[in-house]
Order: structure tokens, then sequence, then C-alpha cells
């Protein structure tokens, strides 16, 4: 028999702040970021998210109250903070692991002696702007797009050095620092003059590339994100694909999940990841579709809700096609990572819990109540393929079996 688990994030589609949030994230209080983008654009129209029950989550008046196909719930984020790599992999069953928190400026005199250890030129070159400058090319620095000292970024320009020798590294600076990530990324078209002079100091201290201002997305990014404890021999992936199933890894989900072997299909762009999906829906007869929509959270990170709007609509609109090409075999789960609401005042994610939209043809809809784990996501998919337990996690699935409404 021939099960198929098809996932599908929406990243950064939160649906209101996790209860912690005004303990440690006061800025995140009261951030509902689907809600709120339906308050901003109230001309957002989703009738398939709406067919399959995203309003017995939302409680909004522009939905409409109509039956749903699905069923529901709402998972909270077991990871500190609100992070998209560590996410993912809660996502995929890992359970997170305490991680340090810490500019790289601590760091970067330990950090420079091991790859000069390695046979690296490594220098300073401003020490009042500090970052590390690796064979004139390489720049290590504190990423500047997220929380204060959680991820480094080792940028390059590949025009001038491979990805291989960059992730090298990469790997150098994961080994030696015990932050949550170390991101390794590049483009082509990208001078290393230029790259240089895209560093920043952040108002709270921290200093790196500003990513967008250096072009580095434009033409031939490459990207691996490297984290801190992160097995994936006991994630979904790894685990459906030692059992000989097809795994199929989509746009900034193959960017943050490693699984060797599987079908990876990297993109932003909202309208490739749904066809991508649907493509894969084609060919993977049993097995792991997993992707990410990651255009929503730019938007967030632009604040700008009507381009968060737009891309939930392009998701909506190819729902349809998803739902009908679906098999009595498929189980499908849509979900989010954590919240980004472009409405709270400030550019940065937020710490709010996802919704939970579960569909299978052959199980009536049912409430699947208040999860404390992402992960719930992957055990439920590991027991719907017959796998091993993920690290994380606790199934639903014999929930929707019943076919009765639960709460937790």
């Amino acid at each position: 028999m021939n099960k198929r688990v098809i996932i599908i994030i929406l990243d950064s589609l939160g649906v209101g702040c996790m209860d912690d949030a005004s303990d440690y994230r006061p800025l995140d209080t009261g951030a509902n970021t689907f809600y709120h983008i339906l308050d901003s654009v109230p001309t957002l129209d989703i009738p398939n998210l709406e067919k399959m029950g995203i309003n017995k989550i939302l409680h909004h008046p522009k939905l409409k109250d109509i039956g749903h196909i699905a069923s529901y719930g709402v998972l909270n984020l077991m990871h500190e903070g609100a992070d998209s790599f560590e996410g993912h992999n809660e996502l995929m069953g890992t359970k997170p692991k305490k991680a340090y928190l810490a500019p790289f400026v601590e760091h970067i005199d330990h950090v420079a002696s091991a790859l000069e250890k390695q046979g690296y030129h490594v220098t300073m070159p401003n020490p009042e702007l500090p970052y590390l400058l690796v064979n004139d090319l390489v720049i290590i620095a504190d990423n500047i797009e997220t929380d204060y000292g959680q991820i480094y970024n080792v940028t390059a320009p590949l025009d001038e050095i491979p990805f291989e020798d960059v992730l090298k590294i990469g790997e150098c600076v994961r080994h030696h620092v015990k932050v949550n990530r170390v991101i390794v990324l590049g483009g082509e078209n990208v001078s290393p003059e230029r790259l240089q002079n895209s560093v920043e100091r952040r108002e709270d201290g921290l200093v790196g590339v500003n990513s967008p201002k250096s072009n580095v997305y434009k033409q031939g990014y490459q990207v691996r994100h490297l984290g801190f404890g992160i097995s994936p021999e006991s994630q979904l992936p790894t685990l459906a694909k030692n059992r000989g199933m097809d795994v199929s890894l989509i746009g900034k989900m193959q960017d943050v999940i490693y699984c060797e072997g599987a079908n990876q299909f990297p993109g932003v762009d909202t309208e490739q990841v749904m066809k991508n999906i649907l493509h894969e829906m084609d060919n993977v007869k049993h097995g792991v579709i997993a992707a990410t929509v990651q255009e929503t959270d730019l938007a967030g990170h632009a604040q700008n809700p009507e381009r968060y709007a737009d891309r939930i609509e392009v998701v909506d609109r190819h729902l349809i096609e998803i739902l009908e090409k679906m098999t009595e075999q498929d189980l499908l789960m849509i979900s989010a990572d954590h919240g980004n609401d472009p409405t709270i005042g400030h550019s940065q994610h937020t710490r709010e819990k996802t919704y939970l939209l579960a569909y299978h043809k052959k199980l009536s809809p049912v409430n699947i109540g208040e999860r404390k784990t992402l992960a719930d996501i992957a055990a439920t998919s590991a027991e719907y393929l017959g796998l091993e337990h993920t690290e994380n996690g606790s199934s639903f699935l014999q929930i929707m079996k019943k076919g009765k409404e639960e709460t937790n």
C-alpha cells in the first residue's frame, strides 16, 4: 500500500503569540500574523483554506463560517525564540537543544585561530567593525536579519570560490561555536568588494553582511544551514529514506533539512514551489513530500501585509489542484514554523503558535486540539507511514481515526 505524506509549511504564518511571549519577548505581545493580515487586507480571498477549516482556528469575522473537510488544531513552539531553522527541524521531528547566545565578536579570536590552524589566511579588516575575512574572499560575521546572538553567517562571492570550499570554512566555524546556527551562503556576480561594503552594524551592536544589499540572493544563490545538536537520522525524511521511500524537499525546506538522497527542489518563488509540489505528486509513489513557501516570511520581514496576503492567495489557488490530485492513501498537513506579524511594529520573527490543518479523504474532520510541539506533525507522519518514532513529538493520527472532536 503506497502511502504518502504531503507537508506544506507557509513560513511565518502564525496564529497568535505564545503564552510565554510576554515574559521574554514583550515586543511580540499581541502578535497574530494571519489574523492581522486579514484585518489589513480585507479582500484576501482564500476559499480553499476556508473549505479546509482555517476559520475554526482564526475565528475571523471576514471569513465564512462554513463546514470544513480537514482536522484542525494549534501547535506550540518547543524551540526558544522564533526561528525558521529550529522551527523546521522541530517540524521534522527534532527535540530542540538549548544553544549558546552570543554575538560573533565574543568568538572571533577563537574562530580565527581555528581557521589559521587549518591553513587559512584570516584578517580583521576593520577593528571598528569587527568581522573575519578568510582568504580575502569569505566574510564571517553575525547574522543581522534574526534574533540577537543566535546565528553566524559565512558569506562568499561564488564566482571567486566554489561553494564546497566555503562549506569547509563553515564547518570549521560550526565545530568551534555553540550558537544555534551557522549559515553558509553565497551568490554569483557579487564581488568581494561589494560584500565587504555591505557589512553593517545593527542598532543592538551586531555586525554582519546586509545580505539583500550584497546581492547574494540574486544569481546563483547557494546556502547550507549547519545546526546545533541536529540529528537527521531521527527526523522524518531520513527515517523514510532509510526504509526505501521517496523523499522530496521543496523550496526552503531543502535549505534547512538535510536528508541524504532526497530529491531537492530549491526555489523561493511561491508559484514555482506550488508547481513543484504538484509535479512531485505525479512522481513520488510512496513517501514524503515536504515543501516550504518562503515568500510569506520575506513579506513579514518587509512589514508588507499586502504582499503577504498575495502570497497566501497563490498558495490557496494551487491548493485546489493538490486536493484534487490526492489519493485515498495521502495525508496532507499544512502549518507554519513561527510568526512574522507585519503589523506588530518590528521586522523580526514573532513568537507565535501555528495553525494545523490535516486532511485525509477517508477520515472525518476532528478537532485535534492544542499540541505541545511542532514535532507532532513528524510523529504523526511517521506513524502513518509505519516508520520508527521520530526523536520528538506525539502522533495525533489516532485522534483523527476516532472521528470525533477531542481537545487537550
